[in-house]
């Protein structure tokens, strides 16, 4: 038995190891920093729910797996040099707010308390910006990096609703794979409960659901438990359903989403490279987040479902492994934000395939296919939806 122990994580090692060069480091922490005297950018609020077991500051939570959903919230600040798509943090330390993103305020809550605080805040809100938008991170993400990551994602792309970050046990290791995939898969009920209090409890306009790698997995496994009790959309307020480099292999993919019988969209790119490990790692079944223009039957098969793909191979980002264009492209993140404001779906109406629209504000032209591109100045392709 140790000797297949041992085998998978040579075998890991082997597969992931230009990912481990280029992740090593320490885990990140949520070291507090004070309220900042020098003016920031602006201040990210977020709510937390979580099947991390609680931890003793600065983890807060952990990688390992709690038995009950706990909550929490935090405010991030964002420097005045913030440039989008980018997430400054210190190299140790709790950062200078003037030059990082910075903790000012974590809480954890107990849940009477926690859904009053957001139904008050979302009663504060104009009834155009009364929407909830949850984040669903991905694999080998600790809870200081998803909160950061979530932060700069919601500060980016403009949204003006309530933020709530759902953050599953992912211990933030690279050969913590196969721990992660099952700790996504535990998170299912959670998140499914998660989703539904919000819809009933907090008097949302709209809720819309982000989910990034591994996180797809987790959220569309929810969302096929909720189709299947007959309530996939929870009560109507369930609006859009954005999967970003979903780390999902296709034929467990069409499964689902016979059962969740909806819309998503899907944010591919044919240059992932952590994708390209996770196939080999699955016995070299494609993923979902990896499908290119040359894949036509898959396309095909996929838009009968319901899938919208949105091929961002072309954009560059800061992002070495191409894992995360969806939050390190300033173009990408700005679509997003205003897909969101818009309530239109992504690709589903206005300028289809291979129209050319010139970006108003800074005059740069590049391919789109959706309703957005006015403010997106990036080579996007529409690969299903077009006609």
């Amino acid at each position: 038995m140790m000797c297949v122990a041992k085998r998978l994580r040579v075998l890991m090692f082997v597969l992931l190891a230009p990912v481990v060069l280029a992740g090593c480091g320490t885990p990140r922490v949520l070291e507090l920093s004070q309220a900042p005297k020098a003016d920031v950018a602006g201040t990210v609020q977020i709510y937390v729910a979580t099947t991390r077991e609680p931890s003793a500051q600065p983890v807060y939570f952990s990688g390992e797996r709690g038995r009950r959903l706990a909550f929490g919230r935090l405010d991030v600040t964002v420097p005045l040099s913030h440039k989008a798509g980018e997430l400054e943090l210190p190299s140790s330390g709790p950062g200078d707010p003037s030059k990082h993103f910075t903790v000012t305020q974590i809480q954890k809550l107990d849940l009477a308390p926690v859904l009053a605080d957001v139904r008050r805040d979302i009663q504060r809100l104009p009834a155009a910006q009364r929407d909830v938008l949850v984040f669903v991170h991905g694999y080998n993400t600790n809870f200081a990096d998803a909160a950061y990551r979530f932060a700069q994602i919601v500060y980016d792309s403009g949204f003006k609703g309530i933020a709530v970050l759902f953050t599953w046990p992912s211990r933030g290791e690279l050969l913590a794979y196969p721990y992660d995939r099952e700790s996504a898969f535990y998170s299912r009920d959670f998140l499914e409960l998660n989703l539904r209090a919000i819809a009933r409890d907090l008097g949302p306009t709209k809720m819309d659901i982000l989910a990034h790698s591994m996180g797809t997995m987790l959220t569309l496994e929810a969302l096929r438990q909720a189709a299947i009790r007959g309530d996939g959309d929870f009560g109507g307020k369930l609006r859009d359903v954005i999967l970003a480099a979903p780390d999902v292999d296709l034929d467990v993919f069409r499964t689902q989403m016979r059962e969740i019988r909806r819309p998503v969209t899907v944010f591919v790119s044919a240059d992932d490279r952590a994708l390209d490990f996770s196939r080999r790692f699955a016995g070299d079944k494609k993923r979902l987040g990896a499908v290119s223009s040359k894949d036509t039957e898959t396309i095909a098969q996929l838009e009968k479902l319901g899938v919208k793909l949105i091929d961002l191979s072309e954009i560059s980002s800061g992002d070495g492994l191409n894992h995360g264009k969806f939050a390190s492209s300033p173009r990408v993140v700005q679509l997003i934000g205003e897909r969101l404001r818009q309530d239109k779906g992504v690709g589903f109406s206005g300028p289809q395939f291979g129209d050319r629209l010139g970006d108003v504000a800074g005059g740069v032209v590049g391919t789109v296919g959706s309703t957005v591109g006015l403010v997106v100045t990036a080579p996007i392709t529409i690969l299903s939806g077009a006609r």
